[in-house]
């Protein structure tokens, strides 16, 4: 369920967690409990193995599609430019560069698990990977391409494109459309997945976890943070305002906003996920903190009205090592690129 207002889930969530006193968020030394987990979620059952191959055509041409540089309209980006699959699909860039080197307005962010998240983008603006994969091509500071029929030209003059296109759509009299061209990507998009040590830990394996990574998680669970990051993909299930609790240090960005022309949504944006958390900075809408400490303490502070110290964002950043996930080198293989 979306939900926009942080103090009614923050409590909620202090309560799910057993949050107590100063000494015992101190101390950090409860042993986690099944209530305590009961905010999270197991890791979905459509993981993708580790080595598993390509299981589709459709998923195939999808892979062919993320990697092809003649979606762009200098014929030298790719969804993979701004989203490379070997770098857990963050290019660490505060904002992407374009087919003409123009910067971008927000950070780009990774595309492992955004499948499973409630929208696409940061202000929420494409329903699905499928309809999200579509924009950047046509969008003119990224991609560039003109109108659809331009990127259609390109691939049904590649014979081998439009072999794999009626691999993948055998039903569709013309299959070389625009739209499916944002289902096949998607169908990609969505077996990206990392599964790491923390879901191991999620579904029962205490020893997944060192002991201070559960200590930690206990300090996440103290502070309140999972009122927004929980959940399967640990985010990307709701909206929140940036500055909840406190104003957000910089307010140029109108977020979701500039969507909806609800006032309600002024400086929302969709809550990141946080697996991969250490491997995808910069972080925030803007990109502006490149430190993963740094931007824990800020939400602590601006979305929570907490203060951290030292000490304790220290320790929610070893576990979040926990979430590092694998990457499956065989299904984000770079493909052999149709061109006749």
């Amino acid at each position: 369920m979306v939900q926009r207002h942080a103090l009614t889930c923050v409590v909620v969530a202090l309560v799910v967690a057993g949050c107590g006193t100063r000494r015992e968020q101190a101390s950090n030394a409860a042993p986690i409990t099944k209530a305590d987990l009961a905010v999270f979620a197991p890791l979905p059952v459509q993981v993708v193995a580790v080595n598993q191959p390509l299981p589709s055509a459709k998923i195939q041409l999808g892979r062919a599609l993320y990697y092809e540089n003649l979606l762009s309209k200098s014929h030298d980006v790719s969804c993979n430019s701004c989203h490379p699959l070997n770098g857990w699909g963050a290019d660490g860039r505060r904002v992407s560069l374009g087919h003409d080197g123009t910067p971008g307005n927000r950070n780009a962010p990774t595309v492992y698990h955004a499948a499973g998240h409630t929208a696409q983008f940061w202000d929420g603006r494409a329903k699905d990977v499928e309809e999200q994969a579509k924009g950047p091509i046509l969008n003119p500071v990224e991609m560039g391409m003109p109108d659809s029929l331009e990127v259609l030209t390109h691939l049904r003059g590649s014979p081998a494109y439009v072999a794999q296109f009626r691999a993948a759509f055998p039903d569709d009299r013309q299959p070389v459309t625009y739209d499916n061209v944002g289902k096949a990507i998607g169908a990609f998009e969505r077996g990206l997945l990392t599964p790491s040590r923390w879901d191991r830990f999620v579904a029962g394996e205490a020893t997944a976890l060192t002991p201070e990574e559960q200590q930690g998680l206990r300090t996440y669970l103290n502070t309140g943070c999972q009122a927004c990051h929980a959940g399967t993909y640990m985010g990307g299930d709701r909206y929140m305002k940036a500055g909840a609790q406190i104003a957000w240090f910089t307010q140029a960005d109108s977020g979701r906003f500039a969507v909806t022309r609800d006032n309600n949504d002024l400086y929302v944006f969709k809550v990141p996920s946080l697996r991969n958390v250490q491997k995808t900075a910069p972080y925030f809408h803007d990109g502006s903190v490149a430190d993963l400490g740094e931007a824990v303490r800020l939400m602590a502070h601006h979305q929570l009205g907490k203060t951290l110290g030292p000490a304790d964002v220290q320790a929610i950043e070893t576990w979040m090592s926990s979430m590092t996930g694998d990457l499956n080198t065989e299904y984000i293989a770079y493909p052999q690129q149709p061109r006749k």
